[in-house]
């Protein structure tokens, strides 16, 4: 993939004074600091030679900050969590849920981020299971993927969670039992809809203390889980949590322009078809709608359950892919494991010196300025 003209890193080094004033607190931005650093020499760095025997070229290479809300550094443990799920995957239809909170849990979203979330997951999976429980619908124990997303196309607080489910589950006997009918959509999509909303408000009453008039708002207002047909084939379930599971708010190929005040980026309008935009923020506001989007220290995005979680793979899973069988020898997932040599793209990058904050030795510096020179 080519690479991008502008980062967020970009943005944020630019406005590095004020950044302390554009968080919520101190964990966003240390977050923010962590992402101004990655893959300078802050961090330290490696020297890197290609193998190739007629290229042999040095490169200069910097550390990567890990951070989860990093653009540059999601790629990699995308493709290992990948990697890992298509060991999981099973011959059966899979089907998609996407459910939403109102936009009337915005605010107790970032001043309670833990509480809100945390009952987002937990009542997902409640509507799920009740569901799958059901004789009418399904009868058995199933299970389910969910990974959060807090943000729109424009980068506002539009908190959902998108849940991957089996189409079945485990019996009383404990064999599979298949859902009774192939249809469009896993389970009834209004009477998902309002069992969400109702197990979500109770939760919440629990929880919080809110006037009458508060959660009466909440139970005027239609509350969305789409419902998506199901994938046509275990690859595309893959495709999909390639796509979801390490996204995060934005990242910088949708960066188009940037000047000293404003910064413009690319979004669909959803209310146009998916239509494309260009969306212009000042610098200050588009970093605040980012750090929006920073979790809590800890908060787990991606989570298991049922005969998904690591408790029912280690019990059931096995038992299951013995029924169903598996498709997994079908859907190629390849984790890059070497860098290509960017010179002559053939060779792979091999680190032969390592360096700290204080940057590379004055002797590899010389060695790579000749280089360039003899090119």
């Amino acid at each position: 993939m080519k690479t991008p003209k502008y980062e967020v890193a970009d943005l944020l080094r630019a406005q590095l004074p004020q950044l302390p004033e554009l968080c919520a607190n101190s964990w966003q931005l240390r977050t923010l600091y962590a992402l101004t650093k990655c893959r300078t020499v802050a961090l330290g760095g490696h020297i890197d030679r290609c193998n190739h025997g007629a290229c042999a070229s040095l490169h200069i290479s910097y550390n990567s900050c890990r951070n989860r809300h990093c653009p540059k550094c999601q790629g990699h443990q995308s493709q290992k969590w990948v990697a890992a799920r298509v060991e999981e995957l099973l011959d059966v239809p899979y089907y998609h849920l996407v459910f939403t909170l109102p936009g009337e849990l915005n605010q107790m979203a970032l001043h309670k981020p833990w509480l809100i979330y945390n009952l987002l997951f937990k009542t997902a999976w409640a509507v799920v299971r009740g569901f799958a429980d059901n004789p009418k619908y399904l009868g058995a124990k199933t299970g389910m993927i969910a990974v959060l997303h807090t943000w729109g196309q424009n980068l506002s607080l539009h908190p959902h969670l998108h849940c991957i489910v089996p189409g079945g589950g485990i019996g009383q006997s404990g064999n599979w039992k298949p859902l009774p009918k192939k249809g469009k959509y896993l389970f009834p999509v209004r009477a998902i809809s309002k069992v969400f909303r109702a197990k979500f408000v109770a939760g919440l009453r629990k929880h919080t203390d809110q006037p009458p008039d508060f959660y009466q708002k909440l139970f005027n207002k239609d509350w969305v889980v789409y419902c998506k047909r199901p994938f046509k084939t275990p690859y595309h379930v893959i495709s999909y949590l390639g796509r979801y599971t390490h996204k995060i708010a934005i990242n910088n190929h949708r960066i188009v322009g940037m000047d000293d005040q404003k910064v413009s980026f690319t979004a669909k309008n959803y209310r146009k078809g998916g239509q494309k935009q260009v969306i212009t923020l000042n610098q200050r506001e588009f970093i605040r709608r980012f750090s929006q989007h920073i979790l809590p220290k800890g908060f787990v995005r991606i989570r298991h359950y049922g005969f998904l979680s690591s408790t029912g793979k280690r019990v059931y899973l096995e038992q299951i892919k013995t029924q169903v069988g598996t498709p997994c020898n079908k859907i190629p997932v390849q984790i890059s494991q070497h860098r290509l040599c960017p010179a002559c793209q053939k060779g792979q990058l091999v680190t032969i010196a390592v360096f700290d904050c204080r940057g590379p030795p004055i002797l590899w510096i010389n060695r790579i300025n000749i280089q360039k020179n003899i090119s």
